[in-house]
């Protein structure tokens, strides 16, 4: 008799661009020069085959086309294309590391800090990914991301960015000290006139998701509360957004980004940038759950959402990157 144990070794696919089974990067490539010659440019053909791909699958095709044509592929596509259709096709060309490291290093090297796209970044990415976005960013950038984020950003927003960048959060649930940093929360918070923010950014900068999660629930069962609400009634600005994206990355990842794709687009006019970035971002990570988030927060499916809001071939991109309707 055999007994079948579950598998929990691999983890189910959550990404609606999935590696393209019958793949061949010298066809890709040769469908993609005979998109772009002569007059005029198939942008359907090129959007076709662009979203259909995963991110190395893409690699793979740019390295294919500069091989048989001698010129770099996104050169190329640059030179056919336009306007935000041409920004999200970049942006998929782009591998995921060096895409947030090129998105932090535009926030902070612009004109004003983009303080959004370093809050959604080093709240949302593992702690493996953060290190490997330093790297990338010394590499392509030359200078230390850590220095430029401490230089355009101060006080106790800057130095949790700081902590975040460490990419070094603990692994483990410490029981004995769930009770304690519930505690030492409500403490530095509610409890007390005035707010202790260094205990904010040491708990929630450095603890584990799967403990402070545990420490959320203590901390309601203490205050009677939600932290969330903690965090609205005692810090302002920059600050209360980051500890706040904090919390809800805690909660749900996926969640987070939904309502981040709501506000992008149910506002005067659509926050482009913040659709584009995170539809290609998460495109190979979580979407589906993203997708399943927002019809249960909003009751409509983002599929509808993007296409009430978008219009021409970027929005086609968009709903083949969202993959399908819920």
């Amino acid at each position: 008799m055999f007994i079948l144990f579950p598998c929990f070794c691999l983890q189910e696919y959550r990404g609606s661009v999935r590696p393209f089974v019958h793949f061949n990067a010298k066809h890709d490539a040769e469908f993609l020069h005979k998109a772009m010659k002569g007059i005029g440019t198939d942008e359907d053909a090129i959007l076709m085959v662009l979203t259909a791909r995963s991110n190395d699958q893409r690699q793979q095709i740019k390295a294919a086309y500069k091989k048989a044509y001698g010129k770099d592929l996104v050169s190329a596509l640059k030179s056919e294309l336009g306007g935000l259709f041409e920004a999200l096709i970049v942006a998929l060309m782009t591998p995921p590391v060096l895409y947030d490291a090129t998105l932090l290093h535009k926030a902070l090297k612009g004109a004003g800090t983009d303080d959004q796209v370093l809050i959604e970044i080093l709240a949302s990415r593992t702690g493996d990914e953060i290190k490997d976005i330093s790297k990338v960013y010394k590499k392509e950038f030359g200078g230390k991301l850590e220095k430029d984020i401490s230089s355009d950003t101060g006080g106790s927003y800057g130095r949790l960015l700081v902590i975040l960048l460490q990419g070094s959060r603990e692994e483990e649930v410490e029981e004995d000290k769930i009770e304690n940093d519930a505690k030492d929360l409500y403490a530095a918070g509610e409890e007390k006139f005035g707010t202790d923010e260094e205990k904010f950014i040491t708990i929630l900068g450095n603890r584990s998701f799967e403990h402070l999660q545990k420490v959320f629930d203590a901390y309601k069962k203490i205050s009677g509360s939600d932290i969330e609400d903690s965090i609205k009634g005692e810090t302002t600005g920059n600050l209360e957004d980051l500890l706040l994206a904090v919390v809800k990355c805690v909660r749900n990842v996926p969640g987070f980004f939904a309502a981040s794709l709501y506000q992008s687009m149910r506002r005067a006019g659509t926050d482009d940038d913040t659709l584009m970035r995170i539809m290609v971002s998460r495109s190979e990570v979580d979407m589906l759950d993203i997708r399943a988030n927002f019809k249960k927060m909003y009751g409509q499916s983002l599929y509808t959402t993007i296409q009430e809001d978008t219009a021409g071939d970027y929005q086609k991109a968009l709903l083949y990157l969202c993959g399908g309707k819920d």
